[in-house]
């Protein structure tokens, strides 16, 4: 398993923003972490990454203790999320140059200007970033999230603001990630048509708490409680939104 998360719980003081969540992820699945705003689902990601210390419950990647081998695993994972910024004055090629030597990526312009292919911007390397669009900036968080071609990569609404072309290249990167290095993906988006398209597994959270998971038609026929033949998971998120969580388990 890359990734196991184990009774997780996040406290801010008397409120409970992550409540008992287990989940796990293995190499080469795309696992989505779905749930209306407030869902926890951000504050998940961050105790993933480090960035926030879980109130109880383990984290554990590659086998090992995120707590105890932190510096190993991040070595191998990567993430893209539009709360991350780069510096705006620094042009795209200097700043996923920044990012190749942190990760100690060989061949760095090769390997950049690669990707910056891939996903349909290499004419963008020598722009600003102050410069670039919202979603050329997305397609820039991807290229950095691919350089160490990490075995996990956590993806927190990594798509939105994208037009369909640009989104089309971006889960073409994905897949192509995927095959060739079996890279575990856990993918938050309230784009429900890319996580039926993308995603074999669900795990749908409702404040805070895991209230349905398995494969898109499964959650779907927990969360509408109907026997359905395909994944429905828009008309699944709105119901289990405007439901109370209990009415959903």
């Amino acid at each position: 398993m890359v990734l196991e998360v184990d009774h997780l719980t996040k406290d801010f003081g008397s409120c409970r923003v992550v409540d008992d969540v287990s989940f796990g992820v293995s190499e080469g699945e795309i696992v989505a972490l779905l749930g209306p705003n407030g869902a926890g689902k951000s504050t998940t990601i961050h105790m993933l990454l480090g960035l926030i210390d879980p109130t109880s419950g383990t984290i554990r990647m590659f086998g090992k203790s995120l707590q105890h081998h932190r510096e190993e695993i991040f070595g191998k994972i990567n993430m893209s999320s539009p709360y991350a910024g780069f510096p705006s004055r620094l042009t795209v090629l200097e700043n996923l140059l920044v990012y190749a030597r942190l990760y100690g990526v060989q061949n760095r312009q090769a390997k950049i200007h690669a990707l910056l292919g891939l996903l349909g911007i290499d004419e963008l390397e020598k722009r600003p970033m102050l410069q670039l669009s919202f979603g050329e900036i997305a397609r820039v968080r991807l290229c950095k999230a691919f350089l160490n071609d990490p075995k996990l990569l956590l993806l927190d609404e990594a798509l939105g603001g994208l037009d369909p072309y640009a989104a089309t290249l971006a889960k073409e990167a994905l897949m192509q990630l995927q095959r060739q290095h079996g890279t575990a993906i856990l993918y938050t988006s309230h784009n429900m048509v890319d996580v039926e398209e993308l995603c074999s597994r669900v795990v749908f959270l409702r404040r805070g708490r895991v209230i349905a998971t398995g494969g898109p038609t499964e959650v779907t026929r927990a969360i509408l409680r109907e026997d359905r033949k395909r994944p429905a998971l828009s008309e699944a998120f709105i119901r289990a939104s405007r439901s109370e969580p209990h009415e959903v388990q």
